[in-house]
Formats: structure tokens, sequence, C-alpha cells
């Protein structure tokens, strides 16, 4: 590429300037090695565990990402918070959405461990991490304690504690403990999550039932506050429901 100032450029013009990435194995001649330790010291062992496994398929090469590490640290930050405080769990019975929330979880980390899928595996954890910590405190002991197994073959160290800090001070390892087997009955649900849109624009998210018709999702849509805002005064044009998938009501500007 020619440089602003080459004769060949015309004055007060300038060129573009091509910036071209290139991902190359780790070498000490590139100069490009990550010292493991390095990584250890400053996000601990587990998370250098995780984002290994989290990278992707282990066939696959993979592009190293400092920050890729950062995120699965604050995941493992946000796992212990769950049990953070005097209050944070107990001795109390789960709600059905906080079995059915484990259960899903079990399901898929143990059929993607078994495919050797950890990438997803470790996603179908982050994913229950948020729901639960969305639930009230005191969270149920018995279903963080089934979490911190299914978390003890990606983060064994964390894990442990965990389990030790669930157990009151326990010091016997999870590691002996049985894996958890996940119940079908528990996972299949009733209820739909409908997008409700107006105009094309979604304003609320509804649990419905699977078998609901048409006429019954609009009245449930209509009655939703938010959903209101927007219909109030209007005239309904046009519903497109889609059973099952989504609903969007198309009302005059």
């Amino acid at each position: 590429y020619l440089r602003d100032d080459s004769p060949h450029v015309p004055e007060g013009q300038s060129m573009p300037v091509k910036i071209s990435a290139r991902a190359h194995k780790m070498s000490k001649s590139r100069g490009n090695v990550i010292n493991p330790d390095d990584v250890v010291f400053q996000y601990g062992a587990d998370s250098l565990r995780l984002y290994e496994m989290f990278m992707g398929p282990l066939r696959d090469t993979k592009v190293w990402s400092t920050s890729g590490v950062e995120g699965v640290h604050r995941f493992l930050a946000r796992a212990w918070r769950l049990m953070e405080g005097d209050e944070a769990f107990g001795d109390v019975e789960p709600t059905e959405e906080q079995v059915r929330s484990l259960h899903i979880c079990i399901k898929k980390v143990t059929e993607m461990t078994e495919g050797m899928a950890y990438n997803t595996a470790i996603s179908a954890m982050m994913e229950f991490v948020n729901d639960a910590t969305k639930w009230e405190q005191p969270r149920p002991k018995s279903v963080l304690h089934t979490f911190s197994l299914l978390l003890s073959p990606y983060a064994p160290h964390i894990a442990e504690e965990m389990a030790c800090r669930l157990r009151g001070g326990d010091e016997a390892s999870i590691a002996y403990e049985e894996w958890p087997a996940y119940d079908e009955s528990l996972i299949e649900t009733n209820e739909v999550l409908y997008p409700v849109q107006v105009n094309g624009k979604v304003r609320a998210k509804l649990m419905l039932s699977k078998d609901i018709t048409e006429d019954e999702a609009v009245a449930s849509a209509m009655a939703d506050e938010n959903v209101q805002k927007f219909t109030d005064g209007k005239e309904v044009k046009k519903v497109i429901f889609r059973s099952g998938k989504i609903l969007n009501i198309v009302v005059s500007k």
C-alpha cells in the first residue's frame, strides 16, 4: 500500500490502509506463547480449565482470547454468589420451576459431556446460573448441591468449595458422589413462552398454554399492561398467530 507522502499519491489525498490479522500456532519463535502459570495466577486454575473446554470442540483449532478467560471467570463468580450471604440458601422445598430448570441442566450437561461437547455443557450451566440468580432467597440447598456436582468435572476446585459450604463444612469430597440423574417428566411443560409483538415489535413475553387458541392468546396479550400501552384506543387490523411460537397484533397507527 502507498504511503500518504508517496509521490504517486495526489496532494491532499490519502490512501486507505488495510490491516489484516492472522492466527498462528503458539511458538517461541513467534513470541505468541501464553504461559498458563500467568493465567492461573490471575484467574485461577478453574477458569483456565473451563475456558479451554469452552473454546469449542476439542478437535478444532481455536484462537486464544484472554477476554474469553475473563468471561468464564465472571461465570464462576456468579455461581459462587448464589450462596453468598446468611440467607442465600436453606433447607427449603424447591418450586416446580426450579426443579424443571435443574433437570434441564442435568440432561444437557450429561448428554453433552458424554458426547464430548464440553462447550455446550458449559453453556447449559451458564443458563442455569442466570435462572438461579433471579430466584428468591433462600435458594433450595438441594438444587444448588446438585449443580455443584454438575460443575465439578469442569471446575473441580470451586465446586468442592461450594459443596463444602452447602454442607456446613463437611469435608467429604463430592468426587465420590453419584452423578445426578434427570427425570424427563419434570422437564416437560404445558406452557410455552410467547413473544407478543405489536406492529412487529416485541412488547411482552407471556407464558401461555401449549394448546391455547388464537382468541385466548389475544385476550391474554390484551390484558398485559405493556401491550395495552401500544393498543389502547387503536383498532386491531390483523392478528398473526403461530401456535407455540409467536403472537403479532397489528393495530392502526
